[in-house]
């Protein structure tokens, strides 16, 4: 399958005043995609019977988003409102509230996790990583149907899979360990966990568990950690102590990781030298709250810390605020940290792409590159700054060359 795109701006570069970026500079170009791939960028390139045409009329070309933290399985997402409950005990009262909420919600989770990748991918996302709950009370269930419900989206968008013991392990009892094994083995990439002093009081135990079973079915790691300050930063040199004495190669990635907002700044560059050494990626949805919760993603990039800007759920019994739209949160993370230049504004696209932008710090220009793969959205934007910055829309979503969204938008530019 052949797609052309007409028309379509590119960033091409940055402009200067002296030594200061003031604007991003750009080409019209046309581009020509085939087998999921860029085969062709050029000034003009000449209409085929077999191709598939856009006509950009002159909207920016950006990559597609990576949503890198949701759940699929626990959102209210497609049914009826409700907003979160008290958690006087705090997480323990969520297990409580789920140990009824979870069997009750089980005979629509198909249709509501649907409902969910649809607008995901309404909003850009051609990636999603999922955690998916593995419990005494569900045990495997989620797993059994999340599974299959995500292959059914291979010609659409690529995925991973957690298996997520958010009650967690130790204290289920050592029978549970052979239930999260059931699980993992229907299609986990990563094994998940969730803050392993506060949850089951054994931190050695709880991550040998998770080492020996992410080491046998040679899985990634992503646990979430809300443990704050002291606690939260020993919970994350430990793991970072076995990855090292194990020397463990697949992929780690710190959830939330509150602590980072609540240490001294030589803790925050000490541990910040260790995720770049084992490659660690920090999701972080930059909650607004009581107390330093708000991880420094200004610092941490600035040391080399890969982050990704992750929205966690849309809307469940955990919290009634997202959205799953990416622009809305990297605005939000922009305003928070003070991006108001050009060039930081545009570069915090990164945040949502796992890195991609168009043009790296210097300048030079990165994507789209004939090669690379296709997974690109047209916005009303005369470039990533402006995009975000005045929270432009999306028109038009591709995926491996094909499309999964196009929809007619008023085209503003740069007006809007």
């Amino acid at each position: 399958m052949s797609l052309l795109i007409k028309d379509v701006l590119l960033e091409t570069g940055y402009k200067y005043d002296r030594e200061t970026v003031i604007a991003t500079m750009t080409e019209t170009k046309d581009i020509l995609i085939e087998e999921g791939f860029f085969t062709k960028i050029e000034a003009e390139i000449e209409i085929e019977p077999e191709m598939t045409v856009i006509d950009a009329r002159g909207q920016l070309l950006l990559p597609a988003f990576k949503e890198m933290h949701t759940h699929l399985d626990k959102t209210y997402f497609g049914g009826d409102w409700r907003a979160v409950k008290a958690t006087p005990n705090g997480i323990f009262s969520r297990m409580e509230e789920e140990a009824s909420l979870l069997p009750e919600q089980y005979a629509t989770l198909e249709e509501r996790a649907h409902q969910l990748i649809r607008h995901y991918i309404e909003e850009g996302h051609t990636h999603i990583r999922t955690h998916v709950n593995v419990d005494p009370v569900m045990k495997e269930k989620h797993m059994e149907k999340i599974v299959p419900l995500l292959k059914g989206y291979e010609d659409q968008i690529t995925y991973e899979i957690v298996a997520f013991p958010q009650h967690g392990i130790l204290r289920n009892g050592p029978e549970f360990i052979h239930v999260l094994e059931k699980a993992i083995e229907l299609g986990a990439t990563h094994i998940g966990g969730v803050d392993p002093a506060m949850v089951d009081r054994d931190v050695d135990g709880y991550y040998q568990v998770l080492f020996d079973l992410a080491e046998k079915y040679r899985l990634g790691i992503d646990i979430h950690l809300h443990d704050r300050n002291s606690l939260g930063l020993f919970e994350m040199n430990r793991l970072l102590d076995i990855v090292e004495e194990r020397e463990f190669k697949m992929p780690i990635t710190f959830s939330h990781a509150f602590a980072l907002a609540d240490i001294k700044e030589i803790e925050l560059e000490k541990i910040a030298e260790r995720f770049v050494k084992n490659r660690v990626l920090i999701c972080s949805t930059i909650p607004i709250g009581d107390g330093p919760i708000t991880i420094p993603v200004k610092r941490l990039s600035e040391l080399g810390v890969k982050v990704s800007c992750v929205h966690d759920s849309l809307t469940d019994h955990w919290d009634p605020f997202g959205t799953g739209d990416t622009i809305q949160k990297l605005n939000q993370l922009t305003e928070r940290f003070g991006f108001i230049d050009e060039m930081s504004l545009g570069q915090a696209l990164k945040y949502a792409t796992r890195g991609i932008t168009p043009l790296n710090e210097t300048g030079e220009q990165k994507w789209p590159k004939v090669g690379q793969p296709a997974n690109a959205l047209l916005v009303d934007a005369v470039s990533s700054a402006h995009l975000i910055a005045r929270r432009g829309p999306i028109s038009t979503v591709i995926s491996r060359g094909t499309i999964l969204v196009e929809k007619e938008i008023d085209l503003k530019g740069v007006y809007r």
